[in-house]
């Protein structure tokens, strides 16, 4: 396992408040272009309210801060189910961001069209065809933790698990709607990894996750830089 630490708050939006602060300490410390990869969710979500409003708004170097996704619906950006649409919701509407820094995934074409034109976006970005690992590709990189273990959308049992070339697939089975996601090499090259995890019904996936059950999709994740399990009271249990 890549070396972690667990980070407990007390409540979601504790823990909203205190991962806002770690991403505007990190981006705020640096003085060239900084990248951040996104997470959908509800916890996400809050934590983009609060970087949308005071004292986060005045303070993040907004055109330093190139922002992507780690994975997405295949549906409209106006779609209810949007990763893109929830994040220009709930900050991107209401923070000074140049148009040019928001890296959405388009659904264009299909799936597997997507998937190539969003690898292509992350290549150009990253200014070559091959991870340096003293080059991570994100200098901060956030995940979700779903209840079967899936982070972004590498589903359990899908084959996108096993991809290693790709920094971007489809996904076309697992769930009832296609999917765009980066796979484990996109996702590694990090700087900074931090899980977001909240609610009881998370305890016992999170505690299987930090333990490396590999038939978690979220535990076999090895990120080249830091990891942090963001977790409440609730989804920590006894640690």
């Amino acid at each position: 396992m890549p070396q972690s630490r667990l980070d407990v708050s007390r409540d979601p939006e504790a823990l909203a408040q205190h991962v806002a602060r770690w991403i505007a300490d990190l981006a705020r410390a640096g003085t060239g272009r900084f990248a951040v990869c996104l997470s959908g969710g509800s916890t996400p979500k809050r934590l983009y309210q609060i970087l949308a409003g005071d004292p986060f708004r005045q303070e993040l170097p907004w055109e330093r801060i190139h922002w992507f996704w780690g994975d997405e619906r295949f549906v409209a950006w106006d779609h209810k189910d949007s990763n893109y649409g929830m994040t220009r919701a709930a900050l991107f509407a209401h923070v000074p961001v140049p148009p040019e820094n928001i890296h959405g995934i388009e659904p264009i074409g299909t799936p597997a069209d997507g998937a190539a034109r969003y690898e292509g976006v992350l290549r150009s970005y990253y200014g070559a065809d091959a991870f340096d690992p003293n080059r991570p590709l994100f200098d901060i990189q956030l995940l979700g933790l779903g209840p079967d273990g899936h982070t972004a959308s590498l589903i359990p049992g899908t084959s996108v698990l096993d991809e290693r070339r790709r920094w971007v697939a489809e996904v076309t089975q697992g769930r009832p709607e296609a999917r765009i996601t980066l796979t484990y090499p996109a996702l590694e090259s990090s700087r900074h990894s931090a899980f977001l995890v909240a609610g009881a019904e998370k305890r016992e996936t999170l505690a299987r996750a930090r333990a490396g059950d590999r038939e978690l999709p979220a535990a076999r994740l090895r990120p080249q830089g830091e990891l942090i399990w963001f977790a409440d009271a609730a989804a920590a249990g006894g640690g």
